[in-house]
């Protein structure tokens, strides 16, 4: 394989105990496929001694940059400072836990090459999570190629390598950084998935919580409106005040046939009302918000030319 400089990322948040054994592991893959590695330890505001491990760490191995915050940022932030730091020609991220494997960045890279990628996700086999973690990450994963249309089957594996024109080009914050392909999508950016092993947590335990799984939900629409909205947002707030006034106005012309046909009073029917008249007045405020955006978005785009 012919290639520059490769950059691996790892974020790192109280991950003492596997921290070690990660860099060692990812040394002796390079070394034996004979690449060059850059790699970088983001410290997520760790509490364990990650800090100082990975001092330690840069002293062992002259290709260590270090870097991090003082107080807990998120993967994405720990992410969006590796990427800035990063100087190769491709950028692999792999989580600092141990569950993905370094051996297959360098068949990645491979991939990526042969295919015209720019960027591949890895594709957990036989993945060793608990169960509900498991099954909850499919429905989440139907859910967005779906949703995106891209047909990705483990959108959200930490074990992804770019093309360094990718990770120059996009910016994570929040959780966001599960979405990584649906953003560089959206620049034009092709993607891929690469199957590869997954093993049990060695040490510590899971950060996953029940939060993440409807957080994941929200950061989707969040995602979904950047993607496909942005630059037009009218066409999201708009569709919807149609939908809402449409609705109200249907019911309404419901009770104005029940009173003047039928002879029924509208006192028999005031929830039908009152909620009639709350959809007219919601789309009303959707198509306003709509415009209001339109205003920004434009003016935005005309100091920008």
């Amino acid at each position: 394989m012919n290639t520059g400089l490769i950059s691996v990322v790892v974020p790192v948040y109280n991950e003492v105990e596997s921290l070690r054994e990660l860099c060692a592991k990812i040394e002796e893959v390079f070394k034996r496929a004979e690449l060059p590695l850059e790699l970088i330890l983001v410290n997520d505001g760790s509490t364990d001694g990650s800090g100082a491990l990975m001092e330690e760490l840069a002293r062992t191995y002259d290709n260590i940059v270090i870097a991090g915050f003082s107080r807990n940022r998120g993967k994405a932030a720990a992410l969006n400072e590796g990427f800035r730091l990063a100087k190769g020609e491709f950028v692999a991220t792999i989580d600092a836990d141990l569950q993905d494997d370094p051996e297959a960045i360098p068949a990645m890279i491979t991939y990526l090459q042969e295919t015209g990628l720019d960027l591949v996700s890895g594709w957990k086999q036989h993945r060793q999570d608990p169960f509900i973690k498991k099954y909850t990450s499919r429905i989440f994963n139907l859910t967005v190629r779906l949703l995106t249309g891209l047909p990705l089957h483990d959108i959200n594996n930490g074990l992804k390598v770019y093309q360094a024109e990718v990770v120059k080009n996009i910016y994570v914050y929040g959780e966001l950084h599960r979405f990584i392909p649906v953003l560089a999508k959206e620049k034009g950016f092709k993607s891929g998935e690469f199957k590869v092993r997954h093993f049990p947590r060695k040490y510590g335990k899971t950060k996953y919580g029940a939060s993440r799984f409807y957080k994941g939900f929200l950061d989707l629409l969040t995602v979904l409106f950047i993607t496909k909205f942005m630059k037009r947002p009218m066409h999201f707030f708009g569709l919807w005040g149609i939908v809402f006034v449409f609705i109200g106005l249907i019911s309404e012309v419901y009770l104005l046939i029940l009173k003047y046909i039928f002879g029924q009073p509208y006192r028999d029917h005031i929830a039908l009302l009152i909620f009639g008249v709350l959809l007219i007045v919601f789309g009303m405020q959707f198509f306003s918000l709509g415009l209001i955006s339109e205003m920004i978005t434009y003016q935005s785009r005309k100091n920008q030319e």
